[in-house]
């Protein structure tokens, strides 16, 4: 025979317990953390009868309300509340300093309480208790008002007390539940940073990229990516925001900042409000609130800085978000480094790829074209003995200037693969700078070029590419040329015409010195 535990004496204890396990219940049953919270401000105040309720997050680090769950108060009600407390002060304050259980008749007559804002209801008797997680002080508890008009008693202190600590509970789990989602969202969005580029996007594409996905992320206002400057500074070169974002690009911190002496010592800067922290220099920052400020380093070497601001009042970067975010940049560095490297690697095997096709082509190709050259070039003069009327001379003349025109084909070809293989330019001016560039390599000295009238404004895209070639053609003619020191080329545009001319002062075959070679086209 056991004994059966002894019931409660007072029958108002016996009636409230199925509502104290009611609430326990209906706290723990949730795993998001914003509906937990709401769920325990909302279950003490029915728990305890009370009109109005509030649950208030502590900040550990600042000691202040970052966030404040309501029940009891209307939209209306709410909307006319000019400003939520923010824990600096009042009896939300003394709570935060001396988190212990508190409980007033009138909450007017302590000299703790500060006055309310304009448009809060009016409140008399309050209760409020701390909301530990393991040994931490998460937030506080808050009750007003017992309906009825009475004072809060001992009873509803035994009940919240109790609730509370089952709340300690659930708020800890719904805390390493959120902590894993976020988590494994910054892991996600990392390596689809990795990626997308590792897949070979332009440099532009992939710093947006990085600036994009880590906005996200981190639900900022922003996302930006600075990059060094010559000057010592540092310039934002790609931004994400949720519009236009204005005149964020070429924004520039001065060398000798606070803020970027941390930066290129590798150290993360972290930033209450942009708008009034005395490091933050930039015209942009009175846009801004909370921000982050995170060094993209790989191999000790800083390539750059992510900073993810957001908006002013917005809610402040607690501790998980600035690991998470210091993670992912610390991964999208990496990536970053590796995209330039695997670029590095793909431009070298093209020069690799290219220089083996020239080389074929000049050992094998062009010495076998020149050999037959020279053996129709002996028939022709033996040829030159044969009766008259004979045309043999004749079709090997031919077929000579044939072969000469074709070595002169192969051995532009063989000049135009050894050109930097960039991307070309979109300006036809850019074109044949690109072209001019790329014989200096081959030649040793850089030809000099002028341009007259708005040739990228007058020449159509088929003339364009027809002078090109011929500037390909004199170039390459120019290198076979010995003992060629200058090349002047002249490019002359008209609403008429065009006119291209190479000049190189190379010994021809013959001996002369000097060779001019002129290409017009009509517009």
């Amino acid at each position: 025979m056991t004994n059966a535990a002894p019931e409660p004496a007072d029958p108002a204890e016996r009636a409230s317990l199925p509502v104290l396990l009611e609430a326990v219940l209906s706290v723990g049953s949730e795993l998001e953390l914003q509906a937990t919270l709401q769920h325990i401000v909302d279950s003490a105040t029915e728990l305890c009868a009370a009109r109005y309720g509030a649950l208030g997050v502590i900040d550990p680090e600042r000691l202040r309300l970052t966030e404040l769950y309501t029940a009891g108060l209307g939209e209306a009600e709410r909307a006319a509340i000019p400003r939520l407390p923010d824990g600096r002060t009042g009896l939300f304050g003394a709570l935060i300093t001396d988190p212990r259980p508190l409980m007033l008749e009138d909450l007017s007559e302590d000299p703790r309480a500060s006055g309310f804002p304009p448009g809060h209801p009016p409140m008399r008797s309050f209760l409020g208790v701390p909301i530990r997680v393991h040994t931490e002080v998460f937030g506080n508890l808050h009750l007003t008002e017992k309906r009825g008009g009475g004072p809060f008693t001992d009873e509803d202190l035994a009940l919240v007390r109790v609730l509370a600590s089952q709340a300690g509970i659930a708020i800890g789990n719904a805390r390493l539940y959120e902590t894993a989602r976020r988590r494994e969202r910054w892991i996600e969005g990392a390596a689809a940073v990795t990626t997308t580029l590792l897949a070979g996007s332009p440099a532009a594409d992939a710093l947006m990229c990085v600036a994009e996905r880590a906005r996200l992320l981190a639900d900022a206002a922003a996302g930006v990516v600075l990059q060094p400057t010559p000057e010592g500074g540092m310039e934002i070169v790609a931004a994400s925001t949720h519009g236009d974002p204005g005149d964020l690009v070429g924004t520039a911190i001065a060398p000798g900042s606070p803020v970027l002496v941390q930066l290129l010592g590798g150290e993360p800067v972290f930033i209450e409000d942009s708008a009034t922290d005395p490091r933050m220099t930039t015209h942009v920052r009175e846009r801004f609130g909370p921000s982050m400020m995170l060094p993209l380093q790989s191999g000790g070497q800083l390539i750059g800085t992510l900073a993810l601001p957001r908006a002013r009042g917005g809610r402040p970067y607690d501790a998980v978000d600035r690991l998470l975010a210091s993670q992912f940049a610390s991964q999208a560095a990496l990536a970053l480094v590796l995209a330039d490297a695997q670029h590095d690697r793909e431009q070298l095997a093209i020069y690799e790829d290219r220089d083996r096709i020239a080389r074929d082509l000049h050992d094998l190709v062009v010495q076998r074209l020149f050999a037959t050259e020279m053996m129709l070039e002996s028939t022709k003069k033996r040829s030159a003995s044969a009766p008259a009327g004979d045309t043999v001379g004749d079709e090997l003349g031919r077929a000579v200037d044939e072969l000469d025109s074709t070595i002169q084909e192969v051995r532009t070809a063989i000049f135009a693969l050894q050109q930097p293989p960039s991307d070309a330019p979109t300006t036809f001016r850019g074109r044949v700078l690109r072209e001019t560039g790329g014989a200096a390599v081959l030649l040793g000295f850089q030809p000099s070029v002028h341009f007259t009238g708005a040739v990228d404004a007058l020449l159509p895209e088929p003339v364009a590419g027809e002078l090109l070639s011929a500037l390909r053609g004199a170039l390459a003619a120019a290198h076979r040329r010995s003992q060629a020191t200058s090349i002047e080329v002249e490019v002359d545009a008209s609403p008429a015409r065009v006119r291209l001319t190479v000049t190189d002062d190379g010994r021809t075959e013959s001996g002369t010195r000097g060779t001019t070679l002129n290409w017009e086209s009509a517009l």
